[in-house]
């Protein structure tokens, strides 16, 4: 009984551990969380970039929304991210994280970066569906208390985990060595005779 205590203890504490080392994004000057990468590309061109930048955020259009373009050169985006809630099998949404996305892009080199993280929690509907339960979030840098610290660093953990999902998608796609496939068109099979 005490051999399976002590590897019960040990294994939560290797768990917390881990948990402990998972990386959390970095903080700004205004103290909100930001994820920033400059990226140089040597041989291409202004115009090329510029092009790849307005691609992608179109064909993004279900996780990243493209707003407006300022001069010529400069790109803001915003986007969500669904957070799961896992309780031993099932899972289920807990709530989306809203961030802002902008590039800017120079020859030879672009730079982007994602910020203003924000949390907006879900709620069950009367139909069984999770909804957003407000449209107001609350910054993800904020502290929550002692009740929801837990979950509230596991939201930070999977802003930090997505980000640099998104930020290794965004490079390989401006490098040009992977392409967005655009979704295929339905078939419809129309016929009398079957």
């Amino acid at each position: 009984m005490k051999f399976i205590t002590s590897v019960f203890l040990l294994l939560n504490c290797f768990v917390y551990v881990h948990a402990q080392s998972e990386s959390l994004l970095p903080v700004d000057e205004q103290g909100k969380f930001i994820y920033y990468e400059v990226v140089p590309l040597e041989g291409t061109t202004k115009d090329t970039l510029v092009d790849r930048v307005v691609n992608y955020l179109k064909k993004q259009h279900k996780e990243i929304q493209f707003k407006s373009l300022q001069g010529d050169t400069a790109f803001i985006a915003t986007g969500k991210m669904v957070v799961n809630k896992t309780l031993l099998v099932m899972s289920h949404p807990s709530g989306e994280i809203l961030y802002r996305f902008q590039a800017e892009v120079k020859e030879g080199k672009y730079r982007f970066w994602l910020s203003d993280f924000s949390f907006i929690p879900y709620q069950r509907d009367r139909y069984g569906n999770f909804v957003a339960s407000t449209t107001i979030g609350v910054p993800l840098e904020r502290d929550p208390g002692k009740l929801n610290a837990a979950q509230w660093k596991e939201y930070q953990v999977q802003a930090a985990k997505y980000t640099k999902d998104f930020a290794f998608k965004f490079k390989q796609f401006m490098a040009g060595k992977t392409l967005i496939s655009e979704p295929l068109p339905e078939k419809k099979v129309i016929s009398k005779n079957w």
